[in-house]
């Protein structure tokens, strides 16, 4: 974790600047050297323990090669949801049942799940996982099998690449097999596919090289001291200079990639905030690629900027609580979502609590919303099956990137809106029957009466895709609808919302008052009346 390119700094501040009369670090041996060079220089003694393994673990000389193979007790691990979501439905049409894990599930589904995995009279009897089950669960495995040894990973400049797992993480995933106290005496490790073998055991047989360096962050208190100076930089511009200037000792230390930070603080550049929060705001570990999180994080900074409690009963209304169990793959990926945005208040209600109150009562909430995404889990082949279209083209546990030209091209949220704007403006109304053209389904889109699970979001996603040929490329629209982060019903309503704002006198995108509050923001702070007219809260 310290020599991770993008959150390392988080785990060297836990490290050093924990209060705390003694420490316990679990880690690999690789570790081991840096961890004492660090807490040397501040005066600290470390004591070292090590364990060994209790039961062997062998290295089989075949490849299991086809699902027909698998046996119980086995747990395949996959880099990909789509292989996860394709393995699992072909285990389960042999007539096995099997749990699944991974990293974007609720800790208590995924304790859950291993539950019914290691229960010896439950049924289940194989898993299907990503690395997640290297991280914290006691799991009963006979043999691991590496679907795919490719990952992706995050380089240096905080570029995806897709590479070779690393003998630290081989042996981590695979040291999972026969675990001491389970069922099994010993534990076994292979891939599925024949050509990966020779590259699995040159793996397990590598020496793990030391981790030579931790990672760094720029402080609050150093950006303050260059925004003094600076007054008129903004926090991303700050950054880039505060990085660009500093020396870091290379022998212990080195500065980690920023382009997460970045990104937050220039979808909040726009919000009259303190550079003290700002910078606050901008260090929450949410995934940028994740649009319902995003908008989330952005109503959560905008409320704060206006003074104003983010309530139990404000983030009720932003994220349509309650739920109903999902029905799809779509339903399921947004449920997660959610518990990310619910994971998000509770980490800055450590941080501002006189503004995010209700961490107690959102706490309970993420504990029901859990219980509800374990209800999606445990049928997920039945989601599967309901889903006719395909779920995703994610890579391993992050989300998927919108598109290239997105990612390339300056602010992801600026791209966004404005590719949102133009498929608003240019496509069929969705509030009608003529949404889907004169063979299209009757059915009213309406917000108010129209359920998730009611909305065809199937055929919107292909009428959608017809736009391909006038705009030479694949909407945004139907991206974020055939990959589930927005359904059809969430579409109405942002139409809705955008037609009631344009319809509005002296409304125009991106104005701001002489305030620094944008058009949008302030238009919300009227309601309807009974006769039409508004009324000022």
């Amino acid at each position: 974790m310290l020599r991770d390119n993008c959150r390392g700094w988080a785990w060297t501040r836990a490290l050093l600047g924990v209060c705390a009369e003694e420490i316990h670090v679990c880690g690999e041996e690789a570790a081991v050297d840096l961890v004492k060079d660090l807490c040397m220089v501040v005066g600290e003694e470390v004591e070292v323990r090590k364990y060994k393994r209790l039961t062997d673990l062998k290295v089989l000389d075949y490849a299991l090669e086809s699902i027909d193979k698998v046996r119980p007790g086995d747990c395949i691990v996959c880099f990909s949801k789509n292989d996860i979501y394709a393995i699992s439905r072909q285990i389960e049409k042999r007539g096995h049942e099997c749990a699944v894990i991974y990293g974007g599930l609720p800790p208590g589904t995924k304790l859950a799940q291993a539950k019914k995995f290691n229960d010896p009279n439950n049924p289940c009897k194989i898993l299907v996982a990503t690395d997640a089950i290297g991280m914290g669960l006691n799991l009963s495995i006979k043999r691991v099998i590496f679907y795919s040894l490719i990952k992706p990973t995050m380089n240096e400049k905080g570029e995806k690449e897709m590479d070779t797992i690393t003998t630290s993480q081989a042996l981590q995933i695979g040291g999972r097999a026969g675990r001491y106290g389970t069922q099994f005496e010993d534990g076994e490790v292979t891939t599925f596919k024949t050509e990966d073998l020779h590259t699995l055991k040159k793996l397990l047989n590598s020496q793990i090289e030391n981790i030579e360096a931790a990672g760094l962050h720029p402080t609050a208190e150093q950006i303050e001291l260059f925004a003094y100076h600076l007054p008129n930089a903004t926090l991303s511009n700050l950054i880039d200079i505060f990085v660009s200037l500093s020396q870091v000792d290379d022998a212990n230390y080195f500065m980690c990639n920023i382009d997460d930070f970045k990104f937050l603080a220039d979808m909040i550049q726009h919000v009259p905030l303190e550079l003290r929060a700002r910078y606050v705001f901008c260090c929450a570990p949410i995934n940028r690629k994740m649009p319902f999180v995003c908008t989330m994080f952005l109503k959560f900074a905008r409320q704060y900027s206006q003074g104003e409690p983010i309530t139990f009963d404000w983030l009720c209304r932003q994220i349509g609580w309650p739920f109903q169990a999902p029905e799809t793959i779509m339903d399921l990926v947004h449920l997660e979502c959610v518990f990310d945005v619910l994971d998000l208040y509770l980490w800055l209600s450590y941080r501002f609590a006189d503004l995010f109150p209700d961490a107690v009562t959102v706490r309970d909430m993420q504990l029901e919303l859990d219980q509800v995404i374990q209800l999606g889990v445990f049928n997920i082949t039945r989601l599967l099956r309901n889903t006719e279209s395909p779920v995703s083209n994610r890579t391993g546990d992050a989300e998927f990137e919108l598109t290239p030209a997105i990612h390339h091209k300056g602010s992801l949220h600026m791209q966004a809106n404005e590719l949102l704007d133009e498929e608003i403006n240019n496509k069929p109304s969705l509030r009608g029957p003529n949404s889907i053209g004169k063979q299209g389904n009757k059915k009213q889109w309406n917000s108010s009466s129209t359920s998730v699970s009611e909305v065809d979001t199937d055929k919107y996603v292909k009428m959608m895709n017809s736009s391909v040929s006038r705009h030479g490329k694949r909407s945004l629209t139907s991206q974020l609808l055939k990959k589930g982060l927005i359904t059809a019903q969430m579409l109405a309503e942002l139409q809705k919302e955008w037609e009631s704002q344009q319809a509005r006198p002296g409304f125009e995108d991106g104005k701001s008052d002489d305030r620094g509050n944008d058009v949008q923001t302030r238009s919300r702070k009227y309601k309807r009346t009974g006769t039409g007219g508004r009324k000022r809260k």
